[in-house]
């Protein structure tokens, strides 16, 4: 598996500075958990969370993301070491626990916040200082979210991860989550009502996104279509009656010249997905001149 390097630059002259990939270690886990928002778009909930007496488990770091999905991080402290198995075991269980995770999620950070929990997309987070080739072809078969980051501590400065390899999946969990009616229309039946035009335009979109790179999660959220990293860096919602896609990027819009019908500022306005940025894009023309705010969201991310 291929070694991150990174470089100083220093008077014109390159310096490598050496990077660890040894055993992580307790300070590297409250690092993560201290950061995790910055880090990986997820809001911390818990450390070495219980899984009771019945299961005798401790799930290493438990958050909650930016869609409102739930979020399990497994540290991988040795090579041997199978993570996977374990975060799948303490997956399971928080499945089968979901009002538990509903208290906790409403005790840290209030009940608006529980009331947006996602139960469709739960993901499993495995954070090492490497792993095999056969953890990766694990990960490939198992019909759950899962992803390997691995990381590179650099003297306790710099700090590097690395999205390895991650499956999504958007097979609907139990029943139990969640807070949508079935009276709402989801963001695919918009998209299956919608106009030939907006299809194709929303395909062409679509291929864009995933074309920026190998390591793009794509899930379907109730009311948009959401494009991960290691963090969201789009959020796509179809609007047949307006024959428009609405677009949110993670994109400062302080740092562009805004246009009036295609480029707007939303930090003060209350819409679904993440991003400050909202794209209009109703034309191939608009496409074309979006791509350089989708570049720039997905090198953020």
């Amino acid at each position: 598996m291929s070694d991150l390097k990174l470089f100083r630059i220093d008077g014109g002259k390159a310096r490598e500075l050496a990077g660890s990939a040894v055993a992580l270690e307790r300070q590297l886990q409250r690092t993560i958990e201290s950061n995790m928002d910055t880090l990986f778009g997820v809001r911390f909930l818990a450390s070495e969370y219980s899984t009771g007496a019945k299961h005798r488990g401790r799930i290493d770091s438990l958050g909650i993301d930016e869609t409102g999905s739930p979020v399990i991080f497994e540290y991988k402290r040795s090579r041997d070491e199978n993570v996977i198995n374990q975060g799948l075991f303490y997956l399971d269980w928080l499945l089968d626990h979901q009002g538990e995770f509903k208290l906790l999620v409403m005790e840290r950070l209030g009940q608006d916040a529980a009331k947006q929990i996602d139960w469709t997309n739960p993901r499993l987070v495995c954070v090492a200082g490497d792993f095999t080739r056969y953890d990766e072809h694990a990960v490939r078969q198992n019909n759950h979210n899962i992803e390997l980051v691995r990381y590179r501590d650099f003297g306790g400065e710099l700090l590097a991860l690395e999205l390895l390899t991650a499956v999504s999946t958007t097979s609907p969990a139990p029943t139990g989550g969640g807070s949508s009616t079935a009276a709402e229309q989801t963001v695919t039946e918009y998209l299956a009502k919608a106009p030939e035009s907006l299809k194709n335009l929303y395909a062409d979109l679509d291929a864009q996104l995933l074309a920026f790179g190998d390591d793009i999660q794509k899930t379907t959220r109730k009311l948009y279509f959401a494009y991960k990293r290691l963090k969201n860096f789009a959020c796509v919602e179809v609007h047949p009656q307006s024959r428009a896609l609405l677009v949110y990027l993670k994109v400062d819009p302080d740092s562009i010249e805004l246009e009036q019908g295609f480029s707007r500022d939303v930090r003060s306005i209350g819409h679904f997905g993440t991003g400050d940025l909202e794209l209009r894009i109703k034309s191939s023309a608009d496409l074309a001149r979006a791509e350089v705010h989708l570049r720039a969201s997905y090198d953020a991310s």
